[in-house]
């Protein structure tokens, strides 16, 4: 088509609609990160209180969804009119405050637009213009909220994992990342390999060392890139927790006891994976001597 052509032969046009069109997502994924744990809890609860018989007269919970209620401060409930909702426009201008109430409004809310635009554009400067680069896009931005929900509340939805777990072996059908032979075994092998980690940390510590949502994350990268990406995967983020998870006990004096949520260094990893996984073990073969 003439305005592919077009793109493809302006890449700053390109990558400014992009940039523009990703900020926007990341505003939709910040209401995403913030609603969508309130959404599995009220459920949660609303199953455990049907369990048990809840007592005649008690209120009902207030239903969230990632549309209602309508975004406001929660500091003083002042409701964002569309022009204080602009992406990391109307925080700027506004000075990272509410306009009613000049309560501060949280860092994350323009990082996370800033995060998603900036490899978002690094997604299409890889595959290009393209079907691939949609589903690496959806990838992208799945992964943005699935570890910015885990730092948050520990927690990696399957509401988020599975579907594009599933998607992941559905594109393995046309070989897009990977061939359907290597993402079957790579999402089993990604799954089974840290479930049998978990139980044999708890076998011999008797503590449980990760969360379930870690084998399906671990899975989903085995789905789209295959069960040859894992090791570099799994090692990437493991030497990237310790790091972090060393530097925070150091520097900040974090109780070595308390958790820390594995899923983004996971997630950042996997992202890797994705952009340049096949240079990376062409690298390391080479470096072993093994080609």
């Amino acid at each position: 088509m003439h305005w592919i052509a077009l793109l493809e032969h302006n890449p700053i046009v390109l990558y400014g609609i992009t940039a523009l069109f990703s900020l926007c997502v990341g505003s939709f994924l910040n209401v995403v990160v913030h609603r969508l744990p309130r959404m599995l809890d009220h459920d949660w609860r609303q199953e455990c209180e049907s369990l048990i018989g809840k007592e005649k007269g008690t209120p009902q919970r207030a239903r969230v969804s990632l549309a209602y209620p309508p975004s406001h401060c929660p500091h003083c409930g002042h409701r964002i009119r569309p022009l204080e909702n602009i992406p990391l426009l109307s925080y700027l201008v506004l000075r990272g405050r509410c306009s009613a109430c000049a309560a501060p409004i949280g860092l994350r809310y323009p990082m996370v637009e800033t995060i998603t635009a900036l490899l978002s554009i690094l997604v299409v400067w890889r595959f290009g213009i393209g079907w691939q680069s949609a589903a690496a896009l959806l990838l992208t931005w799945g992964l943005i909220a699935l570890a910015a929900i885990d730092l948050d509340t520990k927690l990696l939805p399957d509401s988020i994992t599975l579907p594009l777990l599933w998607l992941g072996l559905l594109l393995s059908l046309g070989g897009w990342f990977a061939d359907s032979r290597s993402a079957i075994i790579g999402a089993a092998l990604g799954y089974l390999s840290l479930w049998s980690l978990f139980h044999l940390f708890r076998l011999l510590t008797g503590k449980e060392g990760m969360g379930f949502g870690d084998f399906k994350l671990f899975a989903l990268f085995g789905a789209w890139l295959g069960w040859q990406y894992l090791p570099q995967i799994i090692l990437l983020s493991a030497c990237a927790g310790a790091l972090m998870g060393t530097a925070l006990i150091l520097l900040r004096g974090r109780d070595s006891q308390i958790p820390i949520p594995f899923g983004p260094y996971l997630a950042a990893a996997g992202w890797i994976g994705l952009m340049w996984g096949e240079s990376i073990n062409r690298a390391y073969i080479q470096w072993a001597g093994l080609a």
